[in-house]
Formats: structure tokens, C-alpha cells, sequence
């Protein structure tokens, strides 16, 4: 298969470039800034903010190839902090990096999809998708967007052969949390005494999360299969049953365990 991944430079997109190129498909991916290659891996070197680029990309895969089979939306990052003292610039590079280079993708890749008959999109989502995670507001806000965004778009696709494919992580130990851009002033740490400890607590369970090969090895297998399902949670028990649990309570219990957790 003819396999496209945004942002291959480190953690799930790497590991996925490599595992699925081992296994024998082609596959080519976005990085932002020069890399180490793997072998194997054709790399485009695109700003997924950049909706021209990111159609000059898909055009250079279709030019070599003549299809792309399956599109693993994975490029993104995370701001940190107050909700309050976040910046402009640092939402928009939050949203416009998570969401719209996603749309970008999804709306450059869907008719060459279309014109052969079927594809698989799969976006990389969160349990942050699923809850307003604190003092990462904006990295949730992007999630859930994607959340509604492929909900609509697996019903508007189901009859061309598209699937639609959200993943959500846990926690997972990848350079993900070090890249993190965090709020770092003594208003915002005078008006929320209580970010510091909550972000130190979000950044050991990440360190201490599961590895990113487990994440790759999930894709693997919903590349391989016919019908996936619209949604996979990939984390320890503890966060899949907090998926599982905010389904089913009210909101201000749910809300009362999460602030026990983050210590708030």
C-alpha cells in the first residue's frame, strides 16, 4: 500500500514510517526540519500549516505512485498553561498545527481517494479529545475538533470506500513532552498556585507512559484491516476506563475525579 504520514520526525510518526515500511508498504512522510532518514521512507519536507504546500506534497505522491491508500494524520503539538495567559499566536500555531494541517491533508488527499474507489484516513487524536484536560486547554480544544471534524466526515465518506479512523493516546513516552511550549511567568503562577504541580504530575505520567512502538503497531494493524473500527483508545487501563467512566456519570463527578488527578 501507498502510505502518507504527517510529521515522521520523532515519536509515533517515526515509528510508524519504520514499522510500515519494514512490513513493505510505501511510505512517504512530512517533516518539517532535516532528519536522519530511514530507509525505505520518502521524506517531503512540508509546513503543515501551509495548505499549498500541503497540496504540492499529496501531488508529488500521486505523481510517483498514482494512489495513496492510506493517510495517518500524526503531525502535531501542545502549548501548556492557563487558559488565560495563552498567547494569540500560540493558539493559532496550536489549532492551525493539530486541526487545520489535518483538514489540509484530509481535503488535499479525499478526491484522488475518491477517483479510486476507497482509502483509510486515520487521525491522530487523544483522551485529551475526550476531556477538557487543565492547564492544556487548547491542546483539548484541538483534539475535540478533530473529534467532531472526523465524526462528520466518516458519514459524508462511508459510500465512497473511505474509512475514517480516530486514534486516542494516553500517555506515552515520546519527545512529545519535552517539545511542549509552556506558560512560564509569575503572574500566571501567582494567579494558578496550582499549574506547576499539575503540569510536573502530566509530565511524569507522560515520561513513564507506555512506548510509541505500541502505538505503531496498532496502525499496522488497522492498515491491514477491512473495516476498522471509528475510534481505538490507546493507553494504560487506568486512562481507558476514564474514557469509559465520563460516558456513563455526570459531568461534576467526572469533573471531581479529574480534579483529584491533576491536584486542583
Amino acid at each position: 500500500m501507498v502510505v502518507l504520514i504527517t510529521g515522521v520526525s520523532s515519536g509515533f510518526g517515526l515509528e510508524t514510517a519504520r514499522l510500515l515500511s519494514q512490513e513493505g508498504h510505501s511510505v512517504y512522510g512530512t517533516v518539517r526540519r532535516e532528519v536522519e532518514p530511514l530507509p525505505q521512507v520518502h521524506y517531503l519536507k512540508v509546513d503543515v500549516r501551509d495548505r499549498n504546500a500541503v497540496k504540492n506534497a499529496v501531488n508529488q505522491v500521486i505523481d510517483k505512485e498514482g494512489r495513496i491508500d492510506v493517510l495517518v494524520n500524526n503531525a502535531g503539538m501542545g502549548i501548556g498553561g492557563p487558559l488565560e495567559f495563552a498567547t494569540e499566536e500560540e493558539i493559532r500555531e496550536q489549532m492551525d498545527t493539530n486541526f487545520m494541517g489535518l483538514v489540509h491533508f484530509v481535503t488535499a488527499v479525499l478526491p484522488f481517494m475518491r477517483k479510486q474507489g476507497g482509502g483509510k484516513i486515520i487521525a491522530l487524536s487523544s483522551i485529551g479529545g475526550l476531556m477538557g484536560l487543565p492547564f492544556q486547554g487548547f491542546y483539548s480544544a484541538s483534539k475535540f475538533a478533530i473529534e467532531g471534524y472526523c465524526e462528520a466526515l466518516r458519514l459524508e465518506t462511508q459510500k465512497l470506500g473511505v474509512t475514517v479512523t480516530v486514534i486516542r493516546p494516553g500517555d506515552f513516552s515520546t519527545g512529545f513532552t519535552g517539545s511542549r511550549k509552556k506558560t512560564v511567568n509569575a503572574e500566571a503562577a501567582l494567579a494558578y498556585p496550582t499549574y506547576a504541580e499539575s503540569m510536573d504530575k502530566v509530565e511524569h505520567d507522560e515520561q513513564g507512559g507506555l512506548k510509541p512502538q505500541v502505538l505503531a503497531r496498532k496502525i499496522s494493524k488497522i492498515v491491514q484491516m477491512k473495516h476498522p473500527r471509528y475510534g481505538y483508545t490507546v493507553a494504560s487501563f487506568e486512562q481507558w476506563l476514564s474514557a469509559v467512566v465520563k460516558r456513563v456519570i455526570p459531568a461534576s463527578w467526572f469533573a471531581r475525579i479529574l480534579k483529584s488527578y491533576y491536584k486542583l
